[in-house]
């Protein structure tokens, strides 16, 4: 494939199945002691009840201190979007059930992860994201990838750039057009907690306490350090390969779970964060030739000024598994 053919009108169409099923089964053959690796990392919890316990304390003194509007944006970007994010990227690992050992305190915990990031969407995100370990790329299933109207209409530069800010509203909205599900319990636990938080700190810290709160969410998953992961994680940067996941290596994922592991975290979900590393020391020949990053701010800037980068840029497929289950 020649560097011009990624300036495309279509998304990349692969007629091969996702790459983390089959090499995560040459890898367990030749290291057996992987499995040893599998499981939940007891840690996850307490960073958790710290990101939680800080994010209001900070609601409270934005609201203590009438801090301007031009303050707490400021603050909301320069410092509370880091601990949102590290949140939602909890959230994340929580949905493959990597702090506790039971899926019941899982979700417990990932509801109350939710609680400091005001809008609720672990829930339906847990759901959603089970699909696309499970059908990587699958046209109809997978609403990690873009729909055709965002590749038509997000290609130039400014255009990029505007749908990277809204991201946030992306993310929400791109699974309920692609491939509504409709609520459950665990839907309104999720909802009420979240929003009952929302309110009692809207009644009695004010609008700039929740303010913070809603700013932090907004702009750490936008044109952030921290969102450079959404566009790292899948989109085909590498030219003249159709390599389709890619591993970040740099200091943000001190705070992120490891979630940078990309390449590792899809072939072995059931390895939590913290032991990804280690898994890529037992086996680091799988690795060394996929090509990966250490920057996510490079990463949106190549983004955004790259034209022969655009939302297209995602590997798809159909996958017989996933016809057979809708049938």
């Amino acid at each position: 494939m020649a560097d011009s053919d990624l300036k495309r009108n279509d998304f990349l169409h692969s007629e091969s199945d996702e790459p983390h099923v089959a090499r995560r089964r040459a890898m367990i053959e030749k290291y057996p002691e992987i499995k040893n690796l599998y499981g939940y990392d007891q840690g996850t919890k307490w960073i958790v009840l710290f990101w939680v316990v800080t994010q209001w304390m900070i609601s409270f003194l934005v609201a203590h201190f009438d801090l301007s509007w031009t303050t707490i944006i400021l603050l909301a970007y320069c410092y509370g979007a880091f601990p949102t994010h590290s949140l939602f990227l909890a959230m994340h690992q929580i949905s493959h059930n990597l702090a506790f050992a039971k899926p019941l305190h899982n979700s417990l915990l990932g509801c109350f992860a939710n609680m400091a990031t005001a809008f609720p969407h672990f829930s339906m995100f847990q759901r959603y994201h089970m699909e696309h370990h499970k059908y990587q790329g699958v046209e109809g299933i997978d609403v990690d990838v873009p729909s055709k109207i965002e590749g038509d209409i997000f290609r130039s530069a400014p255009a990029k750039t505007l749908w990277m800010f809204c991201q946030p509203l992306v993310y929400v909205f791109r699974p309920l057009l692609v491939k509504p599900k409709d609520p459950g319990f665990w839907e309104a636990v999720n909802w009420t907690s979240c929003v009952a938080t929302d309110i009692v700190i809207l009644y009695f810290w004010g609008n700039k306490a929740l303010g913070y709160l809603i700013l932090s969410t907004f702009l750490s998953s936008g044109l952030h350090p921290m969102a450079g992961h959404f566009i790292a994680e899948h989109y085909v940067f590498k030219k003249g390969t159709m390599q389709e996941t890619y591993s970040y290596y740099g200091i943000l994922n001190l705070i992120t779970f490891n979630v940078g592991y990309h390449n590792e975290h899809h072939d072995f979900p059931r390895i939590a964060g913290s032991r990804l590393p280690e898994l890529r020391a037992i086996a680091p020949e799988y690795y060394e030739n996929l090509h990966f990053y250490t920057s996510w701010t490079k990463v949106i800037w190549d983004f955004i000024t790259d034209p022969s980068i655009t939302p297209f840029n995602r590997v798809i497929r159909k996958d017989s598994r996933a016809s057979k289950k809708q049938n």
